[in-house]
Protein backbone atom coordinates (compact mmCIF):
# COMPACT_ATOMS: atom_id res chain seq x y z
CA UNK A 1 0.00 0.00 0.00
CA UNK A 2 1.31 3.44 -0.85
CA UNK A 3 0.65 7.30 1.18
CA UNK A 4 -2.93 7.22 0.94
CA UNK A 5 -4.18 11.14 0.64
CA UNK A 6 -7.91 12.45 0.79
CA UNK A 7 -9.11 15.14 -1.38
CA UNK A 8 -11.76 17.43 -0.15
CA UNK A 9 -13.79 20.58 -1.29
CA UNK A 10 -16.85 22.80 -1.69
CA UNK A 11 -18.67 21.91 1.03
CA UNK A 12 -20.71 25.60 1.30
CA UNK A 13 -21.89 24.82 4.69
CA UNK A 14 -24.07 26.10 5.92
CA UNK A 15 -24.78 28.69 2.95
CA UNK A 16 -25.51 26.08 0.33
CA UNK A 17 -25.60 23.03 2.32
CA UNK A 18 -26.07 21.75 5.85
CA UNK A 19 -23.97 19.08 6.84
CA UNK A 20 -21.41 16.01 4.78
CA UNK A 21 -24.00 13.52 4.55
CA UNK A 22 -23.87 10.98 6.95
CA UNK A 23 -22.49 7.69 4.64
CA UNK A 24 -19.47 10.16 4.08
CA UNK A 25 -18.90 10.94 7.79
CA UNK A 26 -18.99 7.48 8.38
CA UNK A 27 -16.33 6.55 6.04
CA UNK A 28 -14.23 9.71 6.87
CA UNK A 29 -12.87 9.94 10.00
CA UNK A 30 -9.46 10.96 12.03
CA UNK A 31 -6.49 8.77 11.11
CA UNK A 32 -7.37 7.11 8.14
CA UNK A 33 -4.69 8.59 5.27
CA UNK A 34 -1.79 9.74 5.88
CA UNK A 35 -2.59 13.35 4.17
CA UNK A 36 -5.58 15.60 3.34
CA UNK A 37 -5.89 18.29 0.43
CA UNK A 38 -9.07 20.39 0.91
CA UNK A 39 -9.48 23.08 -2.18
CA UNK A 40 -11.22 25.11 0.09
CA UNK A 41 -14.87 26.59 0.13
CA UNK A 42 -15.36 25.20 3.50
CA UNK A 43 -17.95 27.79 4.58
CA UNK A 44 -17.51 28.09 8.56
CA UNK A 45 -14.82 27.22 11.12
CA UNK A 46 -16.32 24.23 12.52
CA UNK A 47 -15.91 22.44 8.79
CA UNK A 48 -12.73 24.11 9.09
CA UNK A 49 -11.64 22.25 12.07
CA UNK A 50 -13.33 18.48 11.70
CA UNK A 51 -11.09 18.80 7.94
CA UNK A 52 -8.05 19.67 10.35
CA UNK A 53 -9.12 16.22 12.68
CA UNK A 54 -8.58 13.99 10.13
CA UNK A 55 -4.76 13.84 9.95
CA UNK A 56 -1.25 15.34 11.57
CA UNK A 57 -0.76 16.36 7.58
CA UNK A 58 -3.35 18.89 6.53
CA UNK A 59 -3.19 21.51 3.40
CA UNK A 60 -6.21 23.44 2.61
CA UNK A 61 -6.14 26.13 0.37
CA UNK A 62 -8.56 29.25 0.05
CA UNK A 63 -11.56 29.49 -1.78
CA UNK A 64 -13.70 32.17 -2.82
CA UNK A 65 -16.32 32.33 -0.56
CA UNK A 66 -14.96 31.58 2.80
CA UNK A 67 -15.63 32.74 6.17
CA UNK A 68 -14.24 35.30 8.23
CA UNK A 69 -12.73 33.19 10.70
CA UNK A 70 -11.09 31.13 8.07
CA UNK A 71 -9.53 33.87 5.24
CA UNK A 72 -5.65 32.49 6.51
CA UNK A 73 -5.80 30.22 4.23
CA UNK A 74 -3.30 30.32 1.07
CA UNK A 75 -4.30 30.78 -2.27
CA UNK A 76 -2.17 28.06 -3.91
CA UNK A 77 -0.03 25.42 -2.13
CA UNK A 78 3.04 23.02 -3.71
CA UNK A 79 3.31 19.66 -1.62
CA UNK A 80 5.94 16.87 -2.19
CA UNK A 81 3.90 13.48 -1.54
CA UNK A 82 5.72 10.07 -2.19
CA UNK A 83 8.23 12.37 -4.80
CA UNK A 84 4.99 13.50 -6.63
CA UNK A 85 4.81 17.37 -7.03
CA UNK A 86 1.24 18.47 -6.21
CA UNK A 87 -0.52 21.93 -6.84
CA UNK A 88 -3.51 22.70 -4.73
CA UNK A 89 -5.87 25.36 -6.00
CA UNK A 90 -9.25 26.67 -5.31
CA UNK A 91 -9.95 26.91 -8.71
CA UNK A 92 -11.57 30.27 -9.48
CA UNK A 93 -8.30 31.74 -10.04
CA UNK A 94 -8.81 29.66 -13.52
CA UNK A 95 -10.73 31.70 -16.47
CA UNK A 96 -12.66 30.36 -18.32
CA UNK A 97 -13.01 27.91 -14.58
CA UNK A 98 -12.39 23.90 -15.06
CA UNK A 99 -10.63 25.15 -18.69
CA UNK A 100 -7.63 22.67 -18.85
CA UNK A 101 -5.29 24.76 -20.55
CA UNK A 102 -5.68 27.25 -18.20
CA UNK A 103 -5.22 24.73 -15.66
CA UNK A 104 -1.88 23.05 -17.19
CA UNK A 105 -0.51 26.70 -17.65
CA UNK A 106 -1.11 27.09 -14.03
CA UNK A 107 0.58 23.66 -13.15
CA UNK A 108 3.65 24.52 -15.17
CA UNK A 109 3.72 28.28 -13.42
CA UNK A 110 3.50 25.78 -9.98
CA UNK A 111 6.06 23.14 -11.18
CA UNK A 112 3.62 20.39 -10.74
CA UNK A 113 2.99 16.95 -12.55
CA UNK A 114 -0.42 16.90 -10.65
CA UNK A 115 -2.77 19.93 -9.53
CA UNK A 116 -5.64 19.52 -7.81
CA UNK A 117 -8.41 21.99 -8.00
CA UNK A 118 -12.05 22.82 -7.45
CA UNK A 119 -14.60 25.50 -7.83
CA UNK A 120 -16.56 23.92 -10.47
CA UNK A 121 -18.36 21.08 -7.90
CA UNK A 122 -17.79 18.74 -10.96
CA UNK A 123 -15.95 15.62 -9.93
CA UNK A 124 -13.39 14.66 -12.77
CA UNK A 125 -9.86 13.61 -13.41
CA UNK A 126 -8.08 13.37 -16.34
CA UNK A 127 -4.82 14.51 -17.75
CA UNK A 128 -4.02 17.41 -20.19
CA UNK A 129 -0.34 18.11 -21.70
CA UNK A 130 0.65 15.18 -19.54
CA UNK A 131 0.02 17.11 -16.41
CA UNK A 132 -2.62 15.12 -14.38
CA UNK A 133 -5.58 17.12 -12.79
CA UNK A 134 -8.31 16.44 -10.46
CA UNK A 135 -11.15 17.56 -9.21
CA UNK A 136 -13.16 15.98 -6.24
CA UNK A 137 -16.02 17.92 -6.80
CA UNK A 138 -17.78 18.68 -3.67
CA UNK A 139 -18.39 16.91 -0.80
CA UNK A 140 -21.43 18.04 -0.16
CA UNK A 141 -23.30 18.22 -3.36
CA UNK A 142 -23.68 22.05 -2.96
CA UNK A 143 -24.67 23.77 -6.23
CA UNK A 144 -22.30 26.45 -8.35
CA UNK A 145 -23.37 28.10 -11.18
CA UNK A 146 -21.45 25.62 -13.50
CA UNK A 147 -23.36 22.33 -11.58
CA UNK A 148 -26.77 22.81 -9.83
CA UNK A 149 -26.93 19.14 -8.99
CA UNK A 150 -23.99 17.92 -8.53
CA UNK A 151 -23.71 14.12 -6.57
CA UNK A 152 -21.66 14.02 -3.54
CA UNK A 153 -18.34 13.41 -3.92
CA UNK A 154 -14.71 13.11 -3.38
CA UNK A 155 -11.39 11.56 -3.88
CA UNK A 156 -8.79 9.44 -2.07
CA UNK A 157 -5.08 8.87 -4.14
CA UNK A 158 -2.87 5.99 -3.48
CA UNK A 159 0.53 7.12 -3.92
CA UNK A 160 3.47 4.72 -4.72
CA UNK A 161 6.73 4.91 -6.53
CA UNK A 162 5.93 5.68 -9.74
CA UNK A 163 2.36 5.61 -9.81
CA UNK A 164 -1.32 7.29 -8.57
CA UNK A 165 -4.20 5.16 -8.15
CA UNK A 166 -7.35 7.50 -7.97
CA UNK A 167 -10.37 6.29 -6.44
CA UNK A 168 -13.43 8.84 -6.91
CA UNK A 169 -16.56 8.46 -4.58
CA UNK A 170 -19.89 9.90 -5.63
CA UNK A 171 -23.08 9.60 -3.75
CA UNK A 172 -26.43 8.60 -5.30
CA UNK A 173 -29.09 8.46 -3.48
CA UNK A 174 -28.21 6.15 -0.59
CA UNK A 175 -25.42 4.74 -2.67
CA UNK A 176 -21.91 5.32 -2.97
CA UNK A 177 -19.86 4.03 -5.93
CA UNK A 178 -16.30 4.63 -6.21
CA UNK A 179 -14.60 3.93 -9.33
CA UNK A 180 -10.61 4.03 -9.82
CA UNK A 181 -7.88 5.04 -12.19
CA UNK A 182 -4.14 5.36 -12.56
CA UNK A 183 -1.62 7.34 -14.11
CA UNK A 184 2.01 6.91 -14.17
CA UNK A 185 4.72 9.70 -12.83
CA UNK A 186 5.70 12.00 -15.84
CA UNK A 187 9.64 11.76 -14.56
CA UNK A 188 11.63 9.66 -12.42
CA UNK A 189 12.06 10.94 -9.24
Amino acid sequence: MGVLVLVLGDFHIPHRAAEVPAQYKEMITPNKVNTVICTGNLGCREIHDWVKSLSSNIHIVKGDFEDDGIKELPEDKVVEIAGFKIGVIHGHQIIPWGDEEALANKAVDLGVELLISGHTHGLKSNSHNGIQFINPGSLTGAFSTLCVEPSPSFVILEIKQHEVTVYSYSLHGEEIKCEDSKFERRTAA
